[in-house]
């Protein structure tokens, strides 16, 4: 388990090793969901992260963002269909 302290304005720093377990680095951005007594933090993808991801489904068939988000949805909504 890992601990850390809130500050007198109610801030928490996160430990090293919980960061580093997440990949959260210094500007990251991460979701809070308060789960009854409890938090849960998360950390959230930047689109540049991720646009390997998309990119991958419009191979070879365009550049423009657009058209890679039309094929990207039409490619997952098959993917999850076939499951």
């Amino acid at each position: 388990m890992i601990t850390a302290h809130i500050s007198e304005k109610g801030q928490i720093t996160l430990p090293v090793r919980a960061r580093k377990m997440l990949g959260i680095k210094p500007g990251s951005r991460v979701e809070i969901e308060v789960r009854y007594d409890e938090l849960a933090i998360k950390p959230l993808k930047s689109i540049s992260e991720v646009a390997g991801v998309f990119k991958e489904y419009a191979k070879g068939k365009t550049s423009d963002w657009e058209e890679i988000r039309k094929l990207t949805e039409r490619a997952v909504s098959m993917e999850i269909a076939d499951e």
